[in-house]
């Protein structure tokens, strides 16, 4: 069914989706607890691969763009490091202890995806750096917990926006890369932005799955993209985080397809009905 074009998903389907964000989160967690001093990125992506086959999934990064003209992704995971903002390409940097080094990805399983990205710290970091991905993560949490059926997408993009600015810090957000819809494919409309105004946007309605996903930086928001046509940096050369879940609208509640628990723990924290079907 097509509501403004925006995909609305059956009961059945989103289970086939929570079958995906599964294996998407035992992949992250697999890779996280793998990102140590000394490991490369492309030893991290490997194991994603090991994940994914270990479960019988496909890959919905792998030779991503290759449909519009892009240069193929060439990692099932996007693994960006300390002023990589998103979108770096598995290879051989080294990580360090002292790194902060986002991880996003995804599976698909019997056609339908999960989506997902974690910031992992390695070894000893910062304080600052580690005050970043948490900033990160809540602000994700805290654009999820405006998701309802009946809100529209701005109040997510404001929930999310507002929760970085509640910092009192000098947070820069990037506008110009966005959460998305899921289902069929992983990138679906409608975008859900990481700024906005409230009480704008699409209409939110049970059978949506959307993925909210902040990318927050130490500095400034403006970012470079390097020849390779996918990596992001900062300009300023300044720390990234990034997190994000895909996220199911129920009628009554919400479950997080990409967390263990469906988001059962956090949805409690945040006054969020849960309506996970697990």
């Amino acid at each position: 069914m097509l509501r403004e074009r925006i995909e609305v998903k059956s009961p059945g389907q989103i289970r086939l989706m929570r079958r995906a964000g599964l294996v998407t989160a035992a992949g992250l967690e697999a890779m996280g607890a793998a990102a140590e001093p000394g490991v490369t990125t492309a030893e991290l992506d490997r194991i994603g691969r090991e994940v994914l086959a270990e479960h019988g999934a496909t890959s919905n990064f792998l030779d991503y763009g290759a449909d519009w003209g892009y240069p193929p992704y060439p990692g099932v995971a996007c693994i960006s490091v300390n002023e990589v903002v998103v979108h770096g390409i598995p290879g051989e940097r080294v990580l360090a202890a002292g790194d902060i080094v986002s991880i996003d990805f995804g599976a698909v399983v019997e056609g339908w995806h999960g989506d997902a990205a974690r910031t992992f710290e390695v070894g000893e970091v910062d304080e600052a750096s580690r005050a970043l991905s948490e900033a990160t993560r809540r602000a994700m949490w805290d654009g999820i917990a405006r998701i309802r059926a009946g809100a529209r997408v701005g109040d997510v993009s404001h929930g999310v926006e507002s929760s970085v600015g509640s910092h009192g810090l000098s947070y820069g957000i990037l506008r110009g890369y966005t959460g998305h819809g899921i289902g069929t494919a992983m990138h679906q409309p409608p975008d859900v932005p990481n700024a906005g105004r409230p009480h704008r946007g699409p209409r939110i309605v049970a059978g949506m799955c959307l993925c909210v996903e902040p990318m927050v930086t130490l500095g400034g928001e403006d970012v470079v993209e390097l020849d390779d046509g996918w990596t992001v940096v900062t300009r300023d050369s300044s720390r990234a985080a990034h997190w994000e879940n895909t996220v199911a609208v129920m009628p009554d509640g919400l479950w997080v397809l990409t967390e263990p628990d469906g988001g059962r723990g956090r949805l409690a924290e945040l006054g969020v009905p849960f309506a996970g079907l697990d």
